[in-house]
């Protein structure tokens, strides 16, 4: 910042954000009406190679409007809401709970017990070999969302039941429409999607260490213009109150921060690396002792 302050001018709210994010939630809202007479084969694989790729899109700009950038700080409500309204095409209640654990995923990155982004000694001893490695994958957001309630409880919040309440009020809706495929095809589309997936290779090239020394990379492919350019990872840590669309401009002011360091160039690579090459695997993360910040 000393040297490039005008970093400072890309910070602040996407004006852009809420209108995509609303077209995407629509767009899931439509798919919902047009699944409903489809045979189960179908409901799964539009699940898979459609609704699942925009609900996984939408995780990620739920990840961006939890650093406020939808309507900005001074908004903080608005964004809490908004979150819950990009969380409905999920199918399940998750915004208030993610908003909740990824303050400490910035604040204490890689912090024993803080940060339950990190695996737990089990998933690194047991999921150790390519074919356990590839069921890991799998089953990811069946441990992204049990591991936070195992390696650091936290009571539940107002916001998070007004979240679940609002959720399972329009799968209602949804299902009195239109039947249970439609409920189907979101909720399969989340899990599926999540789960063994190209645009899941995010997950593991974030911090995974394929290299010794560097915890945190960056992704520059085209899969950035899904998910709103989360593998802008580096540039995001350094800056969280700049959003995904303003981070490759980060990038290009300050490259010779960025250019030197190592990065990827492919998810799918990624996830290839990652079940087959012995030296990674769960236990591949940074795990640090961190003290407690004080609360302002």
């Amino acid at each position: 910042l000393a040297k490039y302050p005008e970093i400072k001018t890309l910070m602040g709210p996407d004006p852009h954000l809420k209108w995509i994010v609303s077209g995407m939630v629509f767009m899931q809202l439509l798919a919902c009406y047009l699944v409903k007479d489809l045979s189960w084969k179908w409901i799964f694989f539009w699940a898979y190679a459609f609704g699942g790729c925009i609900n996984h899109s939408l995780t990620l700009a739920i990840h961006d409007i939890s650093h406020n950038v939808a309507f900005g700080n001074k908004q903080a409500k608005w964004n809490r809401w908004f979150a819950v309204f990009a969380n409905l095409p999920i199918g399940i209640p998750y915004s208030a709970s993610f908003k909740k654990y990824h303050i400490d995923h910035h604040r204490y990155l890689g912090g024993d017990r803080l940060d339950v982004d990190i695996p737990t000694d089990f998933e690194g001893w047991f999921f150790c070999t390519p074919l356990r490695k590839l069921l890991w994958l799998f089953l990811q957001p069946l441990f992204y969302s049990l591991r936070p309630l195992y390696v650091n409880p936290k009571a539940i919040t107002r916001m998070e039941i007004l979240n679940a309440l609002v959720q399972f009020s329009v799968d209602l809706i949804i299902y009195s429409l239109w039947g249970l495929k439609p409920i189907i095809y979101l909720i399969a589309g989340t899990i599926l999607c999540l789960g063994f997936h190209p645009i899941s290779g995010h997950f593991i090239a974030e911090h995974y260490m394929f290299l010794k020394g560097y915890e945190t990379y960056s992704y520059y492919g085209p899969l950035n213009w899904l998910t709103f350019n989360v593998g802008y990872h580096m540039e995001h840590h350094d800056f969280p109150s700049i959003p995904g669309c303003r981070l490759p401009m980060v990038k290009k002011i300050a490259a010779e921060y960025y250019d030197n360091l190592p990065h990827h160039q492919s998810w799918i690579r990624v996830l290839w690396d990652f079940v087959f090459d012995d030296t990674l695997g769960p236990y591949s993360r940074v795990k640090r002792v961190c003290k407690l910040a004080k609360e302002s």
